[in-house]
């Protein structure tokens, strides 16, 4: 077969790579992709949000799959493009992206469904959301209703920080367009954990669990990020427990979606708090999540190839897929400034030194090659160093013997990676 994958950073790496050891693989490429995709798939010069670009690259070609890592195109068409020129897409489209792309409509289609979900209103606009904050109280959560590359939540433990979200985002427009409107939610109780279902438009496959870490600051302190770190699979989260999510909450969600006439095709990414009540969903995404597509990959002992051709074939009934046992940490490094403005343009030594220690990967993300063959570091979260072991522990003391490895002084990254599970 012939793969394009989509996008440039660390999770799309770490999907070429677990494409790259398929034996139904012919030729892959990457587009954009990074320095670190370069060792495992050809990259091609073309924007992740070039949609009219990506299908005609796939018709000129002959692409058989393309896999899209990050939202934006397929909020913006791309399953769409690719099916008017007859070559699959391993995602959604523009209609069923929505669930991502519209944070409303993703609440409608749930009290549509009886999907559990955290109480809501939407407001287009400041003053009224700014007045309904003062009402409820906090702690409170306040969300861009569009696509937000991840920092479009707010978890406000007073007032004033609430009111300073619907500022930022409704009068500011600090997150553009995608915070015209806002959801104000109930703040649920809990821990987060995010579940990942593969999807052919009925059925839906279970692929994996993780634990992310949003925080930018170690024990979950400080500003969110679009995650510095992850862990799999989460040891609270057990296997009646994803049964319950899968039945309670994904496949109704499918079955609502096709409902509708836009059945949901690809990755569907379940964002679950694990309440006393049991697990109640947070928000959906239509891709994979990074950094926990970095902690998954190392851990699937199945060809992830035929299961995307079952997704896009409507075949995944009958479909199963086997997982090392063995538990996987993720841990990001990220440079120096980030989630603001990062540092860009300083290098990078050591990566070969980490990838060296045993059970660790690095997947590169905002990563380039400078003129002289220098890796520079050129985007926000720049490094994924991922490790596999026997034990949570034991992969968290290998991923940062890797981490150690790298000599990068602009970059940083949490020290604490995985610590719920590790504290109990």
């Amino acid at each position: 077969m012939r793969v394009l994958v989509v996008g440039s950073g660390g999770r799309e790496h770490a999907l070429c790579w677990a494409l790259s050891a398929s034996p139904l693989l012919d030729k892959l490429w990457c587009a954009p992709g990074n320095p670190g995709t370069a060792a495992v798939a050809d990259n091609v010069p073309i924007g992740a949000t070039d949609v009219v670009g990506l299908a005609a690259f796939a018709r000129d070609n002959r692409v058989d799959l393309v896999l899209p890592g990050p939202e934006a195109p397929l909020v913006a068409g791309l399953a769409d493009a690719l099916d008017a020129v007859g070559i699959a897409c391993c995602g959604p489209t523009a209609a069923a992206a929505q669930l991502e792309g519209s944070k409303s409509f993703m609440k409608e289609v749930c009290e549509a469904a009886g999907i559990p979900t955290a109480r809501w209103e939407r407001f287009d606009d400041p003053e009224a959301a700014k007045e309904f904050i003062r009402r409820r109280g906090t702690p409170i959560v306040v969300k861009a209703d569009g696509l937000a590359a991840g920092k479009g939540v707010v978890v406000a433990g007073s007032e004033a920080e609430a009111l300073a979200a619907v500022e930022a985002m409704m009068e500011s427009r600090a997150l553009g367009a995608a915070g015209a409107s806002v959801l104000i939610e109930e703040c649920l109780e809990g821990e987060e954990v995010s579940l990942f279902a593969l999807c052919d438009g009925a059925h839906a496959l279970p692929l994996g669990a993780a634990q992310d870490h949003k925080r930018v600051g170690e024990g979950d302190t400080g500003p969110n990020t679009g995650g510095m770190g992850a862990y799999s699979p989460p040891p609270r989260f057990t296997e009646a427990m994803q049964e319950e999510a899968m039945a309670r909450i994904v496949r109704p969600a499918l079955a609502e979606m096709a409902r509708r006439g836009t059945p949901f095709r690809g990755i569907l990414f379940a964002g679950l708090m694990l309440t006393a009540d049991g697990p109640v969903l947070i928000e959906f995404n239509v891709r994979f999540g990074d950094p926990e597509c970095q902690a998954l990959m190392p851990r699937l002992m199945s060809d992830l190839l035929p299961a995307l051709v079952a997704a896009c074939d409507g075949e995944l009934a009958d479909f199963d897929l086997r997982w090392h046992p063995a538990p996987s940490i993720a841990v990001v490094m990220a440079a120096k400034g980030y989630p603001g403005e990062p540092v860009r343009g300083s290098e990078i030594v050591g990566i070969e030194r980490a990838a060296s220690v045993p059970g660790v990967q690095v997947f590169q993300a905002g990563t380039e090659l400078a003129p002289d063959g220098r890796l520079l570091a050129a985007g926000g979260r720049v490094l994924t160093v991922c490790a596999t072991a026997p034990t949570l522990r034991t992969a968290r003391d290998a991923a940062y013997a890797g981490v150690k490895a790298i000599t990068w002084p602009e970059g940083f990254y949490r020290e604490d990676i995985g610590w719920r599970a590790l504290s109990r």
